[in-house]
This record gives structure tokens, sequence and C-alpha cells, in this order.
């Protein structure tokens, strides 16, 4: 399967023969980048936001998941999962849906807008996650410390940072460089996408960086 990243927290995920996915497509005019002009059979949104929630901008879409459940749409098993706002320890806090996809056995948790780092018990209610797909930057979701506690809580075979700092994005968010810092990376190459198999995911967790494309 691929990965593609379209910068923020908006990501194509397509696998022959399935459904193909767009997480958070954004409204450009707030968040800076160039308009997306995407396809996909379905599209998740993690929070109520101009920079996360613009289904609009995906063509051919027949599915819009807006919260938690467990859906299987054309070959793919979404579990959606609430993150934020429950609980007494942040009543203001924005709801999240953080969302873990099932292609043919490789697993992909896209993790919102998460604002804190989960407990034990619902990181074992995920189960195994071989991709997450983790804001890094500050704003609204995860600073690159609280991020990198995250990565060791979920233990993936791979980590692609989102919701940071790129060139062409006017929000005020934190450069990737902190993430890889507190993750112990000195430097790392962006690649323009990622092609995965189940056979291809790594034993110990290893942080790959992609390049905004444009849609």
């Amino acid at each position: 399967m691929e990965i593609v990243w379209f910068g923020l927290s908006c990501f194509r995920l397509t696998e022959r023969g399935m459904a193909s996915v767009v997480t958070d497509p954004y409204d450009h005019q707030v968040v800076g980048y160039e308009p997306l002009k995407l396809k996909a059979d379905i599209v998740t949104i993690s929070h109520e936001a101009p920079g996360h929630a613009n289904f609009n901008a995906v063509k051919g879409r027949t599915h819009v998941l807006r919260g938690p459940g467990e859906y299987e749409i054309g070959g793919v098993f979404i579990t959606g999962v609430q993150t934020n706002g429950q609980g007494k320890r942040e009543p203001n806090e924005p709801r999240n849906t953080l969302y873990v996809f099932d292609f043919n056995g490789v697993t992909i948790a896209h993790l919102g807008d998460i604002r804190r780092v989960p407990s034990q018990t619902e990181v074992e209610a995920l189960g195994s996650v071989q991709i997450a797909l983790v804001p890094v930057g500050g704003g609204g979701g995860l600073s690159a410390a609280k991020a990198a506690e995250i990565v060791s809580l979920l233990e993936p075979g791979i980590v692609i940072p989102m919701h940071y700092h790129t060139q062409g994005c006017q929000l005020k968010l934190a450069p990737l460089s902190k993430f890889l810092k507190e993750m112990g990376i000195n430097e790392l190459e962006a690649v323009d996408s990622l092609k995965i198999t189940p056979t291809s995911i790594p034993e110990e967790t290893k942080v790959i960086a992609l390049k905004v494309q444009q849609s």
C-alpha cells in the first residue's frame, strides 16, 4: 500500500483493489498550502476545524467519517476512537477521533489532533499499530516531547510525523527538528511517499519523514 502526505494532517492511503482514504483534508485559505484536489472513497475527519474538516476538497467520496465507531468499507476495516473532550482533566478540550485503518493486515493509526498521552489501557485497546501518523508540531496537537512519549507507548514499526511547520504552511507550528531531537535523530531525509507491505514493517521503530506533495 502507499501513503502520501499533503501537509498538516492530510494523507491519502491507497491499496490496489481496496477503498482509498483521505484523512483530515484542510481549507487551504486557513492553512496556506495550495488548494487540495484529491479523489478518494472515504474521508476521515478527526475534529471539526478548518485545517482538518474540508471534505468538499475530496471528489468521489462515498463515506465521510466524523467520529468513533467500527466500519468496514471497500475491504478496509476502520476503528474510530475518541481521545479528547472526555474526563475531568481538560473539560474544554475539543473532541478528537483517532482512526486505526487495517489494509489487509497493515495497520495505520492516524492520531488526529490528540492533545494528551493516552493511558496504557487506551493504547492496548487500539491493538497492534504498525504505522503511526503522529502530530509533532504543537499548535492544538502534541508537543514534540509528548509525541515522542506516545511513540514509545505505541511501539509502531514506522512513525510518520505530521502537523508540523513546512514551507508554505502559515500556521504557527514547531519544526520537525524538535521531534527528531526528542527521538535522538540528528538528520532525516524526507521521501516522496511510503510504499509498504506486511513483510516490510521493521521490528525496531523507524521514523520516516514525507515531503509535502501537491495534489
